[in-house]
């Protein structure tokens, strides 16, 4: 990916996360990523490109703080694997909140044009590569159906706590629980 596609797609996810859906312009994302107008238009020539794009990149940041988190984690590590999985959903309704604010911003606006769900669906076939294998790692007795479950809890934990904040937030004992259920069959 290009510097400049970068720096575009990174002040489009703030547009979006900052302001919505509706903000989500050409010209906001070139007023965002402080570029002449008409940078982002020439670059992504429909919104629906745009969205596209974003889409794109948002997996891209999320795999990456995945892989910098879980770096160290040793294969089949259950603990290990709540705990960092933990810290992940903690850094995406903390430093990151942003980023998951305009996944779902996306997320919504899917559900009433249906054409970009090809985009949703292409990024969680790319978590799935390396995610089914994961938790196949750890034990599960039915890796794709149980990453979808994962994935699942993980948006309903940060949706909740991105809406009604709690000081005691605590998403390892729900990534514990469901892990168990995972081994148990």
């Amino acid at each position: 990916m290009t510097d400049r596609r970068r720096l575009l797609l990174d002040a489009a996810i703030r547009v979006l996360g900052t302001g919505g859906p509706r903000q989500l312009t050409h010209r906001a994302v070139d007023a965002e990523a402080g570029l002449p107008e008409g940078s982002a238009s020439n670059r992504f020539r429909t919104r629906e490109a745009l969205v596209t794009g974003v889409f794109d990149r948002l997996v891209e940041v999320e795999t990456a703080a995945w892989q910098r988190l879980a770096a160290d984690l040793a294969p089949g590590d259950v603990d290990g694997f709540t705990r960092v999985l933990g810290r992940l959903i903690r850094r995406f309704t903390d430093e990151e909140r942003v980023v998951t604010l305009a996944r779902y911003a996306l997320f919504v606006e899917s559900a009433v044009r249906p054409e970009l769900r090809p985009a949703i669906e292409a990024g969680r076939a790319r978590l799935a590569e390396w995610g089914v294998p994961l938790l196949a790692a750890l034990g599960s007795t039915d890796p794709p159906a149980h990453f979808r479950a994962l994935l699942a809890l993980v948006d309903g934990l940060l949706g909740n706590q991105l809406a009604a904040p709690d000081d005691h937030f605590d998403p390892e004992s729900a990534v514990a629980a469901l892990l168990r259920g995972f081994r148990a069959g």
